[in-house]
Order: structure tokens, then C-alpha cells, then sequence
């Protein structure tokens, strides 16, 4: 009697804990997928883990990196990532806008751009701990939102992937080739004023082999020098650029406050083309040593891009202000004296600071081409001279395109409208939907509505943009 009353109540215990123990829900199947999924995909280095219980909380305390960066030297990239042949053409943007939209628009695009950043950042986090991963890329990122997704959508992870994928390399590519012809375009004008004068597809030649040797440099750490270096320049170059802005400065009154509807696509392109760092803002958060510091009011993003929407609207409303209708050539540079001296050393220095910022811009596609390549390489040796080939032939592909098309002005708007515009406003709210859906998008989906109307402002500017752009490169004189 006493065995079958403890049986009894063996019974009972066992009725209540399966009671209280919790159903499967949708979340819990997904993350049981991904976990299946990421034990096939996955290997987790054991050594990276500082312990089991901190490695599930918070994976991103658990990055094993062989050269970090600290919060400066970080800040140093995302200045240069953001600050480049963009923000010299910004004249030119407010001349297709006019100085009331490029004053205001710029202002909210760097909102829009810097939210989007966070967006990226944030979904990483995320999914970093669902994945249990310490860091992930951009692609890798919209393919873990994907497959963790709403089931509907997890069989377009690998196509979200390799989209994001085909459009970093073809905006980094693209921002490489522009730099490739703004440094060429600058030492052209100063050498033609104090020497000779010979083609600027010369300079193009010349600049070939030294931007090769450059990217030969493999680690971020090792081109905070350079990065260094090169914002020191641009930071000269723009005080001597606003000094000669800011002179005999005529009335607003001289420019157009609005400029006509069939320009602003040309603005869109150029002002998105100028906040060119998303495709860099993981690649750098992922190698800090304290990445909680990127995030955050006074994190070491913010503080950076408001240092960069100011110097754009300004760069951008005093050019256009000092020069006008003038402000055509995509670059504010070109538009100095000629005959002084300290104008010449503004192109002069320029040049030299975009040329050291391309391995900046060139570490991305290069970090996404490599992988598919060394795979067919097994020996130390041959993956090495693989690697040097690789970096070889993608800095000849951005010169052959900087030869093909040399008109600096057409080839920023269309880079920034094609591509840009899909990675900074159209991809990062679409990743964050997918990754919170459906229980965490805001009292009454606030967070859908945003993203939505977000994605709305960047599919129009991408469609129209890109149109316009490359009508004015097939057709300059319409």
C-alpha cells in the first residue's frame, strides 16, 4: 500500500512538472533550427571561450582577435570610411538641389544613414547571440536574419546573402574607382599648372602601381598610420578649402533656394554616395577591443557621424553658395585658384589623403572575393601568392573602370544611387524586420511602419536615381 501510494505521487510530481514545463513556441522551434543548422555550418573555436555560461549570454565579450582596435583607432576609420572624395562633391549636390533641400535634405540623409548604421549593428547583436557567434559580417548578417526568420523566408537566406554580397563589392569597387580618378583628376591640375600638361589617363597609369603595393597591407590595425596620416590631410585640406570658401562670400540670394525636380535624383545619388561607410561600419565594429563602445548616444558612431553630417552640409551649402552654377566639376578642389600656391597644396594633399584611404574602401570586396578564391589553393605558399594575384587584379578592375569612365561628377551619383542607396536605406531596415518579426517591432508595430517608409525613400531614390545618373553618363550634354 505504501509502494503504490509513493507511485502515486511519483504520478503527480511528474503530471506537474510536464504542466509547468512550457510549450514549443515558433521561436523556440526556429532557434532549434538554427542550432541544427550551425552545428552542420558552424565550428565553434573552444579557445575563444572564455566560459560556457559568458560565451551564451554574451558572445561579443568573447571575440578572439589577433590585432584589435581601440575606440581611436576606430574612430580614425569611420571618419575616413565616411569622409572621402564624397564630401568635396557636396557643392555639386546642393546645385542640384538647390541650398533650402541640400541644406535640410543633407541633414536628415545623415539621420537616416546614421540610423540605418545602427540598425546593421543592433540586428548583428542579435543575431550574434542567437548564433553564437562573436561576430558577423554584413551578409552574414541578412542570411542569419533570414534563416532565423519567419519560416516563409529562411529558403532566401543564401540569395539575401550573396545580394548583399554582390552589392558591397560593386559600392566598395565603386567608391574605389572613384578615388582612382579624383586623385588623378587633382595631381593632373596641379602638375598642368606647374609643368606640363599630358592626359589624365597618364596619371591614372602612374598611380596604378603604388595603389597595388598599398593594398598589399592585409590588417586594419596596420593602416591606422595611413588612415591617421591621410585625416590629418583632409582635415588641412578642408580648413584651407572653407578659407577660400568663405571669402568674399556673396548672398544666398546669388543661388537657387530649389532647384528643378529632374536634378534632385542627381542630388539623392551624390548625397547618398557622400555617407559612403556602411559598408564598413561591421567590418570596424568587429574588430574593436571594447565594442560596446560603438553603440550608444555618445558611442564611438555617433560622435563620428555627426562630425561628418556637419562637415557635408557645410562643405556642401558654402560651396555652392561661393561658386554656384560653377560647382560641376565633382569636386570642390578643382574649383580653387589656380595661380596660388596654397590652393594647389589643398589638390596636392587631397589626392595624397584619398590615395591612402583606398585600402580602406578595398578591404571589403577584397574580404569578400578571397574566401571563394583560397579555396582552391592548399598550400601556404599558393594561397599566398593567390591572395597577392586576387588584390592585383580587383585594384586593375577599379582602374579600367576609372579609364572607361573619367567624368568624376556621374560616376559618384551613380555609385551612390545604385548602390548605396540599396545597402545604407534599403537592405538595414529590411534585416531588421525579418530579424524582430513578429513580437518585437514596437507597440503597434511602429518599428514596421519606419522601416517600411524608409525602405519606400530608398527603392524610389535607387530607381530613379540610377536612371537619371546614368543618363547623364550616356548623355552629358542633355
Amino acid at each position: 500500500m505504501v509502494a503504490a501510494r509513493r507511485c502515486r505521487m511519483k504520478t503527480i510530481s511528474e503530471s506537474r512538472l510536464l504542466l509547468a514545463k512550457p510549450t514549443r513556441s515558433d521561436k523556440d522551434e526556429k532557434q532549434r533550427l538554427l542550432d541544427s543548422d550551425a552545428a552542420e555550418n558552424v565550428s565553434v573555436d573552444m579557445d575563444n571561450v572564455a566560459s560556457g555560461d559568458d560565451f551564451t549570454e554574451d558572445p561579443l565579450l568573447n571575440r578572439k582577435l589577433e590585432h584589435p582596435t581601440s575606440n581611436f583607432d576606430t574612430m580614425i576609420h569611420l571618419l575616413k570610411g565616411n569622409i572621402g572624395t564624397g564630401i568635396l562633391a557636396m557643392p555639386d549636390a546642393f546645385r542640384n538641389a538647390g541650398w533650402v533641400v541640400g541644406l535640410f535634405g543633407t541633414m536628415f540623409m545623415g539621420f537616416i544613414c546614421t540610423h540605418c548604421m545602427h540598425m546593421l549593428v543592433g540586428c548583428s547583436h542579435e543575431l550574434c547571440k542567437r548564433t553564437q557567434k562573436p561576430s558577423l559580417s554584413f551578409a552574414d548578417v541578412v542570411e542569419s536574419a533570414f534563416r532565423t526568420g519567419p519560416e516563409s523566408l529562411q529558403k532566401f537566406s543564401k540569395i539575401a546573402k550573396t545580394m548583399i554580397n554582390s552589392f558591397l563589392c560593386i559600392t566598395q569597387l565603386g567608391f574605389c574607382c572613384v578615388y582612382f580618378v579624383f586623385v588623378a583628376a587633382n595631381l593632373h591640375d596641379v602638375v598642368k599648372h606647374y609643368f606640363f600638361d599630358i592626359s589624365v589617363h597618364w596619371y591614372l597609369l602612374m598611380t596604378l602601381i603604388p595603389m597595388i603595393l598599398l593594398n598589399f597591407v592585409k590588417n586594419l590595425k596596420y593602416l591606422t598610420p595611413a588612415s591617421l596620416f591621410a585625416s590629418i590631410l583632409t582635415c588641412s585640406g578642408l580648413i584651407i578649402t572653407f578659407f577660400y570658401m568663405l571669402q568674399d562670400l556673396p548672398d544666398t540670394s546669388s543661388v537657387k533656394a530649389f532647384s528643378s525636380w529632374s536634378q534632385l535624383p542627381l542630388y539623392f545619388g551624390t548625397a547618398i554616395y557622400a555617407f559612403e561607410g556602411i559598408g564598413v561600419v561591421l567590418p570596424l565594429e568587429n574588430n574593436m577591443k571594447s565594442p560596446q563602445d560603438f553603440s550608444g548616444w555618445t558611442g564611438v558612431l555617433n560622435t563620428g557621424m555627426v562630425i561628418v553630417a556637419t562637415l557635408y552640409t557645410a562643405v556642401g551649402f558654402f560651396g555652392y553658395v561661393k561658386y554656384g552654377d560653377n560647382a560641376v566639376l565633382g569636386s570642390v578642389t578643382l574649383l580653387l585658384p589656380p595661380n596660388e600656391l596654397l590652393a594647389q597644396s589643398v589638390r596636392l594633399m587631397m589626392a595624397i589623403a584619398i590615395f591612402l584611404s583606398y585600402s580602406l574602401q578595398f578591404y571589403v570586396p577584397f574580404n569578400i572575393v578571397w574566401p571563394w578564391i583560397k579555396v582552391y589553393f592548399h598550400t601556404e605558399q599558393s594561397k599566398r601568392l593567390a591572395e597577392h594575384a586576387t588584390r592585383t587584379l580587383l585594384v586593375f578592375a577599379t582602374f579600367a573602370l576609372a579609364i572607361a569612365i573619367p567624368n568624376l561628377g556621374a560616376v559618384i551619383s551613380l555609385v551612390g544611387a545604385f548602390s548605396s542607396s540599396a545597402l545604407a536605406l534599403i537592405f538595414p531596415p529590411i534585416i531588421e524586420i525579418v530579424t524582430f518579426w513578429p513580437d518585437k517591432l514596437g507597440k503597434n508595430n511602429w518599428i514596421l511602419w519606419k522601416d517600411i517608409c524608409i525602405v519606400l525613400f530608398g527603392f524610389i531614390g535607387f530607381i530613379v536615381g540610377s536612371y537619371v545618373s546614368l543618363l547623364n553618363i550616356l548623355h552629358p550634354d542633355i
